[in-house]
């Protein structure tokens, strides 16, 4: 049935492209706009059903972008080399190194043995040390770092015959889900923690040419994640899995022979860890030494800290903390699937089918501004559940940005509601990476996810709703109800 379905995808991206061409001549809308149109529609579908891998669908713009008409070569290529993706590059070599020499390990587990060995404690510990590695690390990598640490956990518990066995179910399903649920969370923190906050910062400055710096989404991307997280855990301990037992016997102990494991702190985990801090002081504190360099970027920071990777040399003074060799294991997928989103939101806005979009959408000019934004965190938040996140926001917010000139709000209202709710699927193995990480270690069923995902997803809808339409224009100083004219 997948393997028709997917033939069947095969050629109806095809099919609906050549109809677009052909059939679909609407006035107002240019030839150049009604090929990216056409071209959009066939990357969508094969995004959607995932006909071949999305990275390779996201190679599909240099091919039919300059054939249709819909933009140059020359500008398709252009997205693929966009400063986003670079600064993407020195995230992920950072994080190369975090884990070659074990870092992100030992801050996980010193965490987890600080805040305790309850049972909420032990969750709350695991969500805050997962959280914070997802914020520079990717979700991906976070989650499969942390399912070892916490199956451990839950074999110990399972040692000790005074623990009931529905308890250990019980624990073992709870753990997993907060080590999934907070990978997710904690990447909204940052602009480098979860690929579509980088599509938003792209898409904003490929069509508006605004610079959302780091240090400006880490202020309202931070509390977010602290609250939804705080919530969550809440909502896991004490609503979606109530367990009996205050503490489990042992948990500590496994927690400190883990950490005896990794022994005393080698020379190399102490120079990416000060590396690590570099980064981050510069990124969070880049607009006020920009008065000393006016030139500094978040994508020049990422870049020289890895350079400082591969020059520090390692203890034994024969090679550098991080070899190319190593370095080359980063996903160049994201980066490619990245680029075509970036081919797609400069297509749309050369051809002028970002104009044409947003005046039709006319009809929704009345509605209250709440509305509207609870209305696209929803639909994005469940749309998420069976697409890719990046691949979603990659389609949509090239949509999105013009739909603001005829509503007549900010665009970042629009932009930012489907960033978010992107990163906030929570229901299926599919949704998202980490998800699927725990989905295999064989404590949850299908029906564990669905039912305990389901609230939090109402819950995190309601709470991105708010948050973009209270806090989101005090924090970064705009107008939500009118289209500024510097921006047309």
């Amino acid at each position: 049935m997948q393997l028709n379905t997917k033939l069947i995808a095969t050629f109806l991206g095809p099919i609906f492209f050549t109809l677009i061409i052909l059939f679909f001549n609407p006035e107002g809308l240019p030839k150049q706009a009604n090929a990216v149109l056409a071209c959009t529609l066939w990357i969508a579908t094969w995004w959607i059903f995932e006909v071949v891998s999305i990275n390779v669908t996201a190679l599909l713009p240099i091919i039919i972008f300059p054939l249709s008409g819909a933009l140059e070569l020359k500008a398709v290529t252009a997205s693929y080399g966009h400063k986003y993706i670079f600064l993407f590059m020195g995230g992920f070599i950072l994080a190369i190194a975090i884990e070659k020499w074990h870092l992100h390990k030992r801050i996980a587990l010193n965490i987890i043995h600080l805040l305790g060995t309850g049972i909420s404690k032990i969750i709350l510990g695991f969500m805050l040390a997962t959280a914070f590695m997802s914020m520079w690390i990717s979700n991906t990598a976070t989650s499969v770092m942390m399912l070892p640490i916490g199956m451990a956990i839950i074999q110990q518990v399972k040692d000790y015959p005074s623990t009931p066995e529905d308890e250990n179910k019980i624990f073992g399903k709870a753990l997993m889900l907060a080590i999934a649920y907070s990978a997710s969370i904690g990447g909204i923190a940052t602009l480098i923690g979860t690929p579509p906050n980088l599509v938003l910062a792209g898409v904003v400055e490929e069509i508006y040419g605004i610079e959302i710096t780091f240090a400006q989404w880490f202020k309202f991307g931070l509390p977010i994640s602290i609250v939804l997280l705080f919530i969550c855990w809440l909502y896991l301990t004490k609503v979606a899995f109530k367990i009996k037992m205050d503490a489990f016997p042992g948990g500590r102990a496994e927690i400190k022979r883990l950490i005896n494991e990794l022994g005393r702190w080698s020379f190399e985990e102490k120079v990416v860890l000060g590396i690590f801090f570099l980064a981050a002081t510069l990124w969070i504190f880049r607009s006020a030494l920009q008065q000393f360099i006016p030139m500094l970027d978040d994508t020049i920071i990422a870049i020289l800290v890895a350079m400082i990777l591969f020059i520090f040399p390692s203890s034994n003074k024969k090679n550098p903390i991080l070899e190319w060799k190593e370095a080359v294991k980063m996903p160049w997928g994201i980066m490619i699937l990245f680029g075509g989103g970036m081919a797609i939101a400069s297509a749309f806005q050369a051809s002028g089918l970002a104009n044409w979009v947003g005046s039709q959408f006319n009809l929704l000019r009345d509605l209250p501004i709440i509305l509207l934004i609870l209305m696209i965190i929803t639909a994005v938040n469940f749309l998420t559940e069976i697409t890719s996140n990046l691949a979603t926001t990659a389609m949509l917010l090239p949509i999105l940005a013009p739909m603001a000139i005829s509503l007549n709000i900010h665009p970042y209202i629009l932009l930012v509601s489907a960033t978010l709710a992107a990163s906030c699927a929570f229901m299926l193995p599919v949704a998202t990476p980490p998800n699927a990480v725990v989905f295999g270690s064989g404590y949850l069923k299908i029906s564990d996810m669905v039912k305990t995902g389901i609230w939090m997803n109402i819950i995190s809808i309601i709470l991105l709703s708010l948050f973009v339409y209270f806090v989101l224009n005090i924090l970064w100083g705009f107008n939500p109800t009118t289209y500024p004219d510097s921006l047309r």
